[in-house]
């Protein structure tokens, strides 16, 4: 029989953690806004994640119930202020449908090209946003480097950058101008000389033919960089039927594998704008992804928003000559005192977020009698919890920022 003497200089120890509370917020970079984000912990791990919000609350709704129609399209560009013209396009939307307004041809596809391009400049700062939150600097110099040339574009059009107004009540607020002074960026980046004039569209498709090939370098950059994979793939996973029970919408939805988009399957009047158009529904799938990635997870929400880069650059190019072969005129005449019929309308749009939704009330005055606005970004912020339940601490600004959500929409 072997006596064992023990090393007397170890000494064990029955470790234990600690529970604790850890406030992320109320500003932190993953939220893309201001929300504070109470954090349960036991040692590393997260297992309850509750989201406080309302520090960005300005009244909205009330506000739209004492303004009529087209005094209230600025306020919708405070709401999703990365994708100002979607805002203004679904709450025009929602009042046509509530006075029965008809739109010419022309009205119709500049409003399908300027959607699409403001989807583009909104994924572009997602992507950036996105690098930088899981701390690589260089994706979102590029990104923003593309996104200043389309608000360059945007500025032209109607001479603002950021929060438009330009699309509005009967279609939008000035057609696209015939001929633009080629913007500084993308001047230095086609070797055009700065200052020279060309046609407003000729400068667009030269954007565009400029982009298209970028997004393969996005996708080395991330996409397929082992790095970025490593921190991305396999959490934050949501299940399909747990992304439909919270009325998830969006890349947040299709990047769970469900194939749902309002411009395919929306109603008519919204429909109506991308019939013939050709264009396919970015849904995450197991072909392009890594062997690491498991459906809903945050690479995957990643990828559909990249991916619809391409469509939106796609619809764009199919647009151009179909504004330009289109007759009519740019807007159909909304006189601000505009009695709104007494009756009740709701419509949701396919915004970059997911769908945004209007709810307006008339009762025979030109201000609405109740105006709502329904949240894509509140709606996916509440699988917050779920997805965030297990995850190291140091991981969540990976999951909350996969989700790209902007506050302003959230606190109206």
């Amino acid at each position: 029989m072997s006596l064992v003497i023990e090393d007397p200089r170890i000494i064990e120890f029955d470790v234990q953690t600690d529970e604790m509370l850890v406030n992320m917020g109320p500003q932190h970079p993953s939220t893309h806004g201001v929300l504070r984000l109470l954090l349960r912990t036991d040692g590393e791990i997260v297992h309850e994640c509750t989201p406080h919000i309302g520090y960005l609350h300005r009244c909205a709704e009330k506000i739209g119930e004492n303004l009529s129609p087209s005094q209230y399209i600025p306020y919708t560009d405070r709401m999703d202020y990365l994708a100002a013209m979607n805002m203004n396009l679904g709450f025009s939307l929602a009042i046509e449908k509530m006075t029965g307004m008809e739109l010419p041809e022309r009205a119709v596809h500049l409003r399908v090209l300027i959607a699409e391009l403001g989807r583009i400049a909104s994924h572009l700062v997602g992507m950036g946003a996105y690098g930088l939150d899981l701390g690589t600097f260089s994706p979102f110099l590029y990104a923003f480097r593309e996104r200043e040339i389309i608000l360059d574009l945007f500025e032209e059009v109607c001479g603002a950058r950021l929060t438009c107004s330009y699309l509005t009540v009967g279609g939008a607020t000035h057609d696209l101008p015939e001929e633009i002074e080629i913007p500084d960026g993308l001047a230095a980046l086609t070797d055009r000389k700065p200052g020279e004039r060309y046609p407003f569209l000729e400068v667009l498709e030269m954007f565009l033919q400029w982009l298209e090939p970028k997004i393969v370098e996005y996708h080395t950059l991330l996409t397929r960089n082992a790095i970025f994979i490593k921190r991305t793939a396999g959490i934050g996973i949501l299940t399909p039927e747990r992304a439909i029970s919270y009325g998830c919408t969006g890349p947040v939805l299709r990047g769970s594998g469900v194939d749902f988009d309002l411009r395919r399957d929306g109603e008519s009047i919204y429909t109506s704008m991308y019939s013939g158009y050709e264009f396919d529904i970015p849904v995450a799938s197991f072909r392009e992804a890594p062997r690491e990635a498991v459906l809903g997870d945050c690479w995957n929400r990643f990828y559909v928003r990249m991916m619809e880069v391409v469509q939106a650059i796609r619809l764009i190019r199919q647009a151009i000559p179909k504004y330009q072969a289109a007759e009519g005129s740019h807007r159909v005449a909304f006189k601000m005192n505009t009695k709104l019929p007494k009756d009740e309308v709701y419509l949701e749009t396919e915004c970059p977020r997911g769908q945004m939704g209007f709810y307006v009330v008339g009762n025979g005055e030109a201000a609405p009698l109740r105006l709502r606005a329904k949240s894509s970004c509140f709606c996916n912020l509440s699988i917050t919890d779920h997805i965030c339940n297990g995850v190291p601490l140091a991981d969540i600004p990976a999951v909350v920022g996969s989700l790209d959500v902007v506050m302003g929409e959230i606190d109206r």
